[in-house]
């Protein structure tokens, strides 16, 4: 049974527009929880009139998790930073407000709960990322044992961190890295198809309580995944090869700059998960078991990615 309401936590990010959308379209009521409510004010426009609400919330603030769960059926944990900053710590974002928004929704009767983690997340001494996500987890899952978890790879959409980063800068340089040769195995999943394992996770019954690692049609090594992005945005670009103590090295000077308040481009911790695979775990429920067929890259990465090639204006 769907259900009517919703409540969405980090609702105007990347992955939490298009889960929005995809729920409004399924004829749900959404209330699109985020730090600034009056910077979420796009999302309106996702749904009829009245049915996207934005509120803002603190997920380490209890009382107003409960609040903006108030006349929700269901809930969305999107909440998660890519680094660290003095105020936004892994250990908060990803240990420990899961918990809390899962006792909240506990409390209030609701029993339809995604929560979206990453793959890796069961790895904890992969990095302070993964051992974060995989406190969250359990967090959940001991406050709501109804809690599903989705661990997604790599998301890739119009709006994303990856392929849009890469494509930047080799728009702007000779060359892209390939630290410890480039060797890392990843399996990329559409934005689309993470929001429609979202809306399954809340309106099948046969999926509560379970555990399902979300990855595309494709796996691919960071090489490939570079040749991939050179080919869609028309630019030769040398694949430069590196240790990984030169990851190491940036992501130092990309820890300081965080602590600063300046985006890194790598961090050391970050380093450290460019040292293992990011893909399905052998045997692992993923989107098949959800009913869904993953849309493969070569179908949406031209959709974004053309406005990198030479001579085309408006990227940002």
């Amino acid at each position: 049974m769907s259900p009517r309401q919703v409540t969405v936590f980090g609702a105007s990010g990347f992955v939490g527009r298009h889960v929005v959308r995809r729920l409004a379209s399924a004829g749900i009521r959404v209330i699109a929880a985020s730090r600034h409510a009056e910077a979420a004010g796009f999302l309106k426009t996702m749904g009829n009139i009245g049915q996207v609400t934005p509120l803002s919330c603190d997920v380490g603030d209890r009382d107003r998790v409960a609040a903006v769960l108030e006349g929700s059926d269901g809930a969305v944990n999107l909440v998660g930073i890519l680094y660290q900053t003095p105020r936004r710590r892994f250990a908060d974002l990803h240990g420990t407000a899961p918990g809390t928004i899962a006792a909240a929704a506990s409390a209030a009767g609701i029993d339809r709960f995604v929560h979206v983690s990453a793959i890796g997340a069961d790895q904890p001494r992969l990095s302070d990322y993964a051992a974060t996500k995989g406190a969250g987890e359990r967090a959940a899952t001991a406050a709501l044992p109804e809690t599903v978890i989705l661990r997604p790879s790599v998301i890739f959409g119009a709006e994303d961190d990856f392929f849009n980063r890469f494509a930047a800068l080799a728009r702007v340089t000779p060359a892209l890295p390939l630290f410890g040769g480039g060797e890392n195995r990843f399996q990329p999943v559409y934005v689309g198809d993470v929001a429609e394992a979202v809306l399954a996770g809340l309106t099948r019954d046969d999926v509560l309580g379970r555990v399902f690692e979300l990855g595309g049609p494709e796996i691919c090594s960071f090489r490939q995944l570079m040749v991939l992005l050179c080919a869609e945005i028309g630019r030769r670009r040398l694949l430069l090869p590196l240790p990984m103590a030169a990851a190491d090295f940036i992501g130092f000077w990309g820890d300081l700059g965080a602590r600063m308040g300046v985006r890194p481009q790598l961090t050391r911790d970050q380093a450290k998960m460019l040292r293992t695979d990011n893909v399905v775990g052998p045997g692992a429920d993923g989107l098949a078991a959800l009913g869904l067929r993953p849309r493969a890259m070569g179908s949406v990465l031209p959709s974004y990615l053309a406005r990198y090639r030479p001579g085309r204006r408006g990227v940002h």
